[in-house]
């Protein structure tokens, strides 16, 4: 994005109420919020993500984009269950959850690009404390498992909830990206932020968990597979102990939370915290030492935690902040989520066959295909053989072919896609 047009959709960034979710003004800002999202991304592959930082922070946007965050998170669990029980709503029930969550998707992968930088964490202000709630509630469906990692082949019927359960899955693994990043600040972050993390939330108990379980990895058919970049990947005999990212960015947050001075000093180091941060032990060994030094760190500690008795945190009156967003919508919205989806139903979600021609011109100038490539960590694959394809079909412009053959064979499947992209 020039840079005119970078600060012009940053100033038009604003909350949203819930009832107008899904509506027209809802739409546009989701499309401003994607072209800032591959903005940032294209931008932070080439070192040149500090004016959208700057942009966010002078004019407070942050707060705005974590407001965004909890709308829809409430949204989901508020008015889409009453939405799917109104007969007029079923035979669409799929497609709204399924906006709403790429709406989340992009916000919080725009946070992830840029929480990066110190400044942005600052300017979350008391934000930063539903920020960090939301993220330890996405940390905690991961851990349980909650979010169904694995996307076959979907059939027809199941596609969108095929999808809505892979992109909850990977809002959570950016989630777990961001926290990582506000640990990076733990001694800029307020008071309270530091208390809700440690003795609230019990993040290094939930992180231990997230090392135990690992739940982007599994085993499929005697090969392990391991989730990276969007996809999942055979990983080859060689690379099985080879750290992912993902297994980076727990074990930083972790050296975070346990090795700061000022984490040490309010953590509650009694005998549950103290025998989960021991079964870490077991995991540092000598080739993961290797490939993230730091963690020889961790080891002394969990060696002197072993033989200690930590000193308890002194009992200190304390008044302590509560997230602010969260509570102030429920309040707000309380006992109106029936009159909330009837008129969602009627002015959102029901859209006649020329607006949805109309949303889908705009999606289709947002999402451009030149751009969406440029953002693709890999080289397109054949839909039908797999092999790294140079051709695609020139109609639709979505699926690649290696050769003429694989198309011709995959066209009656893919004939009606094609039609209705076309």
């Amino acid at each position: 994005l020039p840079p005119a047009e970078a600060e012009a959709l940053v100033r038009a960034l604003q909350g949203t109420e819930l009832q107008a979710i899904g509506g027209h003004g809802w739409l546009r800002q989701h499309e401003h919020v994607e072209k800032l999202n591959m903005h940032g991304i294209l931008s932070a592959s080439a070192g040149q993500e500090q004016l959208l930082t700057e942009l966010l922070v002078t004019h407070a946007k942050i707060p705005v984009l974590i407001g965004e965050l909890i709308s829809v998170e409430i949204w989901k669990h508020k008015i889409f269950p009453v939405l799917c029980r109104l007969e007029d709503f079923k035979p669409r029930s799929t497609f709204p959850i399924y906006v709403v969550l790429h709406h989340e998707a992009s916000i919080i992968n725009l946070l992830e690009t840029v929480f990066f930088y110190k400044e942005i964490c600052e300017s979350a202000e008391d934000s930063i404390l539903d920020l960090i709630d939301y993220c330890h509630r996405k940390l905690t469906l991961l851990a349980a498992g909650s979010t169904k990692a694995q996307a076959a082949d979907p059939v027809p019927p199941q596609e969108l909830q095929k999808q809505a359960e892979m992109m909850e899955f990977e809002i959570s693994l950016k989630a777990l990206s961001v926290l990582r990043f506000i640990t990076d600040q733990v001694d800029s972050l307020p008071l309270s932020a530091l208390t809700r993390m440690l003795n609230t939330h019990n993040l290094p108990c939930l992180l231990v968990e997230l090392v135990e379980h690992c739940p982007w990895s599994c085993w499929e058919a005697g090969k392990l597979k391991k989730f990276e970049n969007g996809t999942w990947h055979v990983v080859p005999p060689e690379d099985q102990v080879k750290m992912t990212k993902l297994d980076g960015q727990v074990w930083l947050a972790l050296l975070n939370l346990l090795l700061s001075p000022e984490c040490q000093r309010k953590y509650r180091f009694d005998g549950f915290n103290k025998s989960q941060l021991l079964k870490l032990r077991a995991f540092l060994t000598d080739v993961l030492i290797d490939q993230l030094p730091n963690l020889v760190e961790m080891q002394r500690f969990l060696s002197y935690l072993a033989v200690t008795e930590p000193v308890p945190p002194k009992k200190e009156l304390i008044l302590e902040q509560v997230p602010v967003i969260w509570d102030h919508i429920l309040k707000k919205n309380s006992g109106k989520w029936e009159a909330i989806a009837k008129h969602q139903v009627k002015h959102a979600f029901s859209p006649t066959e020329e607006e949805l021609k109309l949303q889908a011109r705009r999606w289709a100038q947002t999402y451009s295909l030149d751009m969406m490539e440029a953002l693709a960590p890999d080289k397109p694959r054949c839909r039908v053989c797999g092999v790294e394809a140079a051709k695609r079909c020139s109609r639709c412009r979505n699926e690649w072919y290696c050769t003429r053959a694989c198309q011709i064979q995959h066209w009656q499947k893919h004939k009606p896609a094609c039609n209705l992209m076309a």
